[in-house]
């Protein structure tokens, strides 16, 4: 697999994992706050998104210079590193405001690239 597939891989499995995102978000605020679940899963899916965005900077940083893409990053250094300090007011706002922004990113960075995403086989 060539450098132009991991990345077209990431961006759409970055995609993916914002898009579970936005559908537990859905769900509203006052399911993540009695749901013990739903801020976990945010934990998880911060990790995963920060860890994509990572890849996609240290693979092209010309194409992945836009702040969001490290911003992303320490987002999930910070959660992977210091669950014990989230704040979960600060956790609700990063996925239903920071997400959907790095979202449209992504959007942005299939389009502008070679091609769609190939689909997993």
């Amino acid at each position: 697999m060539n450098s132009a597939d991991r990345v077209d891989r990431w961006l759409a499995d970055l995609r993916d994992a914002l898009a579970r995102a936005a559908n537990l978000a859905e769900r509203g605020r006052e399911a993540f706050d009695v749901d013990p679940a739903l801020p976990l899963a945010f934990e998880a899916l911060s990790n995963r998104i920060g860890d994509l965005s990572k890849r996609l900077v240290h693979a092209d940083e010309a194409r992945f210079s836009d702040p969001v893409w490290r911003q992303a990053a320490r987002n999930r250094d910070f959660v992977v590193h210091h669950y014990d300090r989230i704040d979960r007011d600060l956790l609700w706002r990063t996925v239903t405001t920071a997400f959907p922004a790095l979202e449209a990113r992504v959007q942005a960075a299939i389009t502008s690239g070679a091609g769609a995403p190939r689909p997993r086989p």
